[in-house]
């Protein structure tokens, strides 16, 4: 199991598992964090699944595809470590990750 330490909107955090080879939306989608709609299933066609990862985890994914980068760059909290969850599997390496889900668009 991968565990995520989640900060939520309102500023709580919790600590979710997950399985291995699940995307992060799925794994928040499936916890219920407040604020991850994932209204496009995982498709990366909706920004509904906006975080904010810390930096030093940030560091350790692969760049972000043209499609992200776009759909990142019409959000007004966009931030230097900020993805679409869909995007990202959890692997071994993200055992820990620390992320805050970004403000509603």
């Amino acid at each position: 199991m991968i565990k995520l330490h989640v900060t939520n909107r309102d500023g709580s955090q919790v600590t979710l598992s997950a399985q291995e080879g699940a995307s992060l939306m799925d794994a928040l989608r499936d916890a219920a964090v407040e604020g991850i709609d994932a209204i496009c299933g995982g498709v990366c066609s909706c920004a509904t699944c906006h975080v904010h990862l810390s930096p030093e985890w940030f560091a350790k994914l692969p760049l972000t595809d043209e499609n992200e980068q776009e759909l990142l760059a019409d959000s007004e909290h966009r931030t230097p470590t900020s993805r679409l969850s869909c995007q990202i599997p959890l692997t071994p390496d993200l055992d820990g990750l620390t992320l805050t889900v970004a403000e509603e668009d």
